[in-house]
């Protein structure tokens, strides 16, 4: 039995073949082409929101919201894949870590209003939706207007997800995805951002194309981030498929727990979570050296796991900024293998394994 950590999906060459033959026909391969235009409109209809702007790869979509947002000085989660926090480092600005929940896995509201209350240096708040739990929105929300911040999520996990009656993207000031071929939904390389104020919206939109205004005259520096026609047809052919991707992931994400969520300890999901997307199944075992000897044994029966999120990102960029919880589950996460080609047998297999070892 090969098991395979992770597996993109792959488009539907028919499907795409039409989508493709059209943006030859059109001879508009990229700069906000129409199947750019159609992407956008189908994903915000899909996900209820507005002001989506589609980008080239997800650290992009983070550099170009903090760019668009002025973030000047940050507080950010120690808990995320190394784009929170690199591209912050990137664009050299300041950043200080704050330590997450223990339960939820993701930046402790708490936490971060002592740090607001001891400081006004600080403009802006990166969180993470965790493996796509969402964070304490509403919290967030409060210090937002307590402390004049804006909030920006890192929602790379978070394609599909609802908090309540609606979708987890609506929330914060702007929240980033990840369109890469890992992610339950994806163009290859991609991403997007979705802004909650229009002007800032239309300010990146002219961001990622060198600044360049509706008269085709530069206005400063600018990058160039556009997706191209091409991703934007892998991306129009799997939204063909979404609904079918985001109920199988879902279905073996809840297989994994009702299996496992006696034998290990599972991250806490926000109460106020009305729909998940099974984007990642992480387990958390008593220390670092109960990890080792649990990857080690998949290792031998040929399963593979990844240790999602080490290190914690304050130990790489500022260990100064001791931030206890993160560190302990850096040393002891691991995730097991989740993709949309896994079936419920491969999950029963790789559950015994784990519940074997634990006799």
């Amino acid at each position: 039995m090969t098991i395979l950590l992770n597996k993109p999906v792959a488009p539907c060459l028919k499907t795409m073949a039409t989508y493709l033959e059209q943006v030859n026909a059109s001879d508009w391969y990229t700069k906000f082409g129409p199947l750019h235009q159609k992407l956008t409109y189908k994903l915000e209809e899909y996900l209820e929101v507005k002001n989506l702007l589609l980008v080239s790869n997800g650290t992009l979509a983070l550099q170009v919201t903090y760019k668009a947002l002025g973030v000047k000085r940050a507080i950010c989660t120690p808990f995320s894949y190394i784009a929170t926090a690199s591209s912050l480092a990137w664009d050299k600005i300041p950043t200080s870590f704050v330590d997450i929940d223990l339960n939820s896995l993701n930046l402790c509201p708490s936490l971060v209003d002592k740090k607001l209350e001891g400081s006004s240096d600080f403009d802006s708040i990166i969180a993470t939706h965790v493996y796509g739990n969402p964070c304490a929105v509403e919290s967030f929300d409060s210090l937002s207007s307590k402390y004049n911040v804006k909030v920006i999520y890192d929602a790379a996990h978070a394609f599909g997800v609802r908090y309540g009656e609606k979708s987890l993207l609506r929330f914060g000031d702007a929240s980033t995805l990840s369109f890469n071929a890992t992610k339950v939904f994806h163009t290859i390389e991609g991403g997007a951002i979705i802004f909650k104020e229009t002007e800032v919206y239309e300010k990146a939109k002219q961001l990622i194309n060198f600044s360049i205004d509706s008269n085709g005259t530069p206005t400063g520096a600018g990058i160039n981030a556009v997706l191209n026609e091409y991703q934007c047809a892998v991306g129009l052919t799997l939204l063909d498929n979404i609904d079918n991707i985001l109920d199988h992931r879902r279905i073996i994400f809840n297989e994994y727990t009702k299996l496992l969520g006696s034998l290990v300890e599972l991250p806490i999901w926000n109460e106020n979570t009305s729909l998940t997307n099974g984007s990642y199944f992480p387990v958390i075992l008593k220390n670092e050296l109960e990890k080792n000897r649990i990857k080690t044994l998949l290792d031998g029966h040929d399963i593979p796991c990844r240790e999602y999120f080490s290190p914690s990102l304050n130990m790489v960029f500022k260990p100064e900024d001791a931030c206890p919880v993160s560190q302990s589950i850096a040393s002891r996460i691991l995730c097991l293998p989740l993709h949309f080609y896994l079936t419920l047998d491969e999950v029963r297999h790789i559950s015994r394994v784990i519940k074997e070892s634990r006799k």
